[in-house]
């Protein structure tokens, strides 16, 4: 399979790359480093990122721009870089890679854990969740050529320890946990699902 990465270079990227390479071929794809480097937050970057791809079987986005920082300070603008950043930085992924996308392939995006137990600071971000989770729902229904689209749903990754504070008493998420939740929506045969690595 042709698999394009979206978020490659981080780290929940960089595991899935390396696990899927084995067996597939691997698009990286980051903002400033990769095979192509493209910004989510802009749809004309998103555009160029699938005409230099061309087709593709399976689409992932561990990529998910937001703001943390707490409620009381946070602005009109910083708020909205998780709405432009992780929502429709995701959702234009899927409407503009559906013409490229071969018949029978699959999305898979990033959502979180913040959608149903929100945690301070990161209000942003679990809003954005949210509305991913209903795009995939709703996008499941119309998707043609037998193309599928699923979100992974993590709570904090152990790979990613800066983040534990904010998430006091939660167990992390493995990368072999992570990675097949992964695996489940690419290889399996479900869609319109919220996977849960956990």
């Amino acid at each position: 399979m042709k698999i394009i990465i979206v978020g490659a270079t981080g780290t929940m990227g960089k595991h899935l790359s390396t696990a899927f390479e084995k067996e597939h071929e691997i698009i990286r794809v980051g903002a400033t480093s990769g095979d192509i480097q493209a910004d989510i937050t802009s749809p004309d970057s998103i555009e160029n990122l699938f005409r230099q791809a061309g087709s593709f079987d399976a689409l992932i986005c561990t990529a998910g721009p937001s703001y943390v920082g707490p409620w009381k300070t946070m602005t009109h603008k910083e708020f909205r870089r998780g709405i432009e950043g992780k929502l429709m930085g995701q959702v234009n992924l899927v409407l503009m890679g559906q013409h490229y996308i071969n018949p029978k392939g699959s999305f898979t995006l990033i959502t979180g854990a913040l959608t149903h137990e929100p945690v301070l600071n990161f209000a942003s971000a679990s809003a954005a969740n949210g509305a991913i989770e209903a795009f995939v729902r709703a996008a499941a229904i119309e998707l043609e050529n037998g193309v599928r689209i699923n979100a992974v749903s993590p709570t904090v990754i152990e790979d990613s320890p800066q983040y534990f504070p904010f998430f006091p008493g939660d167990i992390p998420v493995t990368m072999k946990q992570l990675e097949y939740g992964f695996r489940k929506s690419v290889f399996g045969a479900n869609t319109g699902q919220i996977i849960k690595p956990y």
